[in-house]
C-alpha cells in the first residue's frame, strides 16, 4: 500500500488491485493549497467543514462516507467512530475517525479529534499500524496531546497532519513542536509511504510526508 499526504488532513491511500481511498478533501479557496485534482473509489470525512468535507474536489462516482458505522468496499473494511461526544463544546464538531484495514495493513485517521479516547476506546480499535495524526490545531488539541494519543495507540507509524506548511494560509502549529513531544531530532521528508505488513516497525517511527502537487 501506498500512501500519499496533500496537506491538512487530506491523504491518498491506494493498494494494487484494491480500491483508491480519498480522506478529508479540502477546498483549495479556504485552506491555500494548491486545488485538488484526485480520483478514488472512496472518500471518507471526518466533520462537515471546507477543509474536510469539499466532497467535489474527487472526481468520477465515489462511494462517500460521512458517520459511524462499519463498511466492506472492494475487499477494504472500513470502521467509522464518532469522538468528541455528547458532551463536546459549543466549539467542537462532531468527529469520525476511521479505521483502514488494507491487505492486513490497518491504518487510523484521526480526524479532527479534539480529546484523548479512553483507554476503552482505544482497545476496541484493536492493533493499530499507521496512524494519522493531527498535530497542529490551535484550538485545544496541541502537540503534547497527539503524542498522548499516539502512546496510547502504540502504532508502528506515525504520519503527522493538519499543522502548518508554507502552502496553507490557516494558522496552524509548527511540525517542530510535536517532533520535540516525540524526542525526534531530525526527520527526513518523503513522497509518499510505501507499507507492507512485514515491514512496520516494532518501535513507533515518525515519517513526514511533504504535500503532493
Amino acid at each position: 500500500m501506498e500512501i500519499f499526504w496533500y496537506g491538512l488532513s487530506c491523504f491518498r491511500m491506494v493498494e494494487r488491485g484494491s480500491i483508491a481511498i480519498v480522506t478529508d478533501p479540502y477546498d483549495h479557496n479556504v485552506t491555500g493549497y494548491p486545488q485538488l485534482k484526485l480520483k478514488a473509489d472512496v472518500v471518507t470525512v471526518s466533520h462537515d467543514a471546507p477543509g474536510h468535507a469539499y466532497i467535489s474536489a474527487v472526481k468520477g462516482e465515489p462511494y462517500v462516507i460521512t458517520g459511524p458505522g462499519e463498511y466492506e468496499i472492494g475487499g477494504v473494511f472500513i470502521t467509522g467512530v464518532r469522538t468528541n461526544g455528547r458532551k463536546r463544546s459549543s466549539d467542537e464538531p462532531f468527529n469520525t475517525l476511521y479505521l483502514f484495514n488494507i491487505d492486513e495493513v490497518s491504518v487510523v485517521h484521526l480526524g479532527d479529534l479534539r480529546r484523548v479516547p479512553s483507554q476503552a476506546e482505544v482497545e476496541a480499535l484493536g492493533q493499530v499500524n499507521v496512524a494519522l495524526v493531527p498535530v497542529g490545531d490551535e484550538s485545544g488539541w496541541n502537540a503534547a496531546k497527539a503524542a498522548e494519543i499516539i502512546s496510547l495507540l502504540e502504532p508502528g507509524i506515525v504520519i503527522p497532519m493538519h499543522y502548518a506548511t508554507p502552502e496553507t494560509t490557516l494558522e496552524l502549529q509548527p511540525l517542530n513542536r510535536f517532533l520535540k513531544e516525540m524526542g525526534v531530532d531530525k526527520v527526513t521528508t518523503e513522497p509518499s509511504l510505501k507499507i507492507e505488513r512485514s515491514r512496520i516497525p516494532d518501535e513507533t517511527r515518525v515519517v513526514v510526508l511533504e504535500p503532493r502537487k
